[in-house]
């Protein structure tokens, strides 16, 4: 027998939910998958779209519509597993299902295969490896001003609060290793710098692993970034294997910016991170990221 149920609601601006019938309906089922998110005919350039989050294509929130928060929680109130599978073309903030709901999927806007492909992803015949390529914030109140353009507290490299999700976050079904980073060249100003480390697919199936490496220049004053992002490699390893992977810096990638707007190489340490994400404290003390100091010798070099 064919227990699936689905409950669909339209584009309306005002949706009614009762949540008996609601739950009534999921009352036998084993699990719940929640499609939710935003859509095209939302957000976009000169829209004629007055609801509430949205106005003329642009958002007033970055948060999920209220009504699908709402209708979640009373799924969640069912005492079944809930999976969110997000559709949206930018970052949302869903901190009461982050912290409510065993697991959340953000598929983007797809195709026509979408469907299958998340299916895919559920049911296990496909381990993912997407990496969030911006920021989720809880709320709009981590973002400055929207006509503030100083970049003070915007994107990864300058954010000094706590994401929901930050950027290059990612999950698998299997788990990965890192160790022995090492530095394998000289730092010498003006010279390529070579690092490498060895990752182990430590999990019981294959999967992709997405190496990030970042840089963060040690001490420096004046308008730093946190850490950048200056390389990535995409891993598939089967399990139990190891790869070692190398990367190499470039004197600009170990530069910055002097406080005559000019992009200078000097004498100094500057820290490399290696491992599966941003260098954020929990994950190096963990050791999902994995640090070394280069201490760069040799005179101050003007990169054009």
């Amino acid at each position: 027998m064919d227990r699936r149920t689905i409950l669909k609601f339209t584009g309306a601006k005002v949706v009614t939910m009762n949540a008996a019938n609601i739950l009534a309906k999921v009352k036998d089922a084993d699990a719940i998958v929640f499609i939710g998110g935003i859509s095209p005919k939302l957000e976009g350039e000169e829209m004629n779209v007055k609801v509430p989050g949205f106005s003329g294509g642009d958002r007033t929130t970055i948060g999920l519509p209220q009504v699908q928060t709402d209708l979640l929680k009373v799924l969640h109130s069912s005492g079944k597993p809930v999976v969110l599978a997000l559709m949206t073309g930018s970052a949302l903030a869903t901190p009461w299902e982050a912290e409510h709901l065993p697991a959340i999927l953000n598929s983007w806007y797809g195709g026509q295969a979408a469907g299958t492909a998340l299916a895919d992803v559920l049911f296990g015949d496909y381990n993912p490896a997407g990496r969030l390529p911006v920021t989720f914030y809880k709320s709009e109140t981590q973002l400055p001003a929207f006509d503030d353009y100083s970049m003070v507290g915007r994107t990864y490299r300058y954010f000094t609060g706590e994401p929901l999700f930050p950027f290059g976050h990612g999950l698998s079904y299997t788990t990965f290793k890192y160790s022995n980073l090492k530095v394998l060249s000289k730092p010498v100003t003006g010279q390529p710098v070579r690092v490498s480390v060895d990752v182990q697919n430590t999990g019981a199936r294959a999967g992709d692993e997405v190496v990030q490496l970042y840089v963060r220049h040690a001490g420096a004053t004046g308008r730093v970034a946190r850490h950048a992002l200056e390389g990535f490699r995409r891993l598939n390893l089967a399990p139990g294997a190891r790869q070692t992977v190398q990367f190499t810096l470039t004197p600009r990638q170990l530069s910055r910016l002097d406080a005559q707007a000019k992009r200078v190489e000097q004498a100094g340490t500057v820290q490399v991170f290696i491992g599966g994400g941003q260098p954020l404290a929990p994950a190096v003390a963990a050791g999902r990221v994995l640090r070394a100091s280069v201490a760069l010798t040799g005179a101050r070099v003007v990169i054009d």
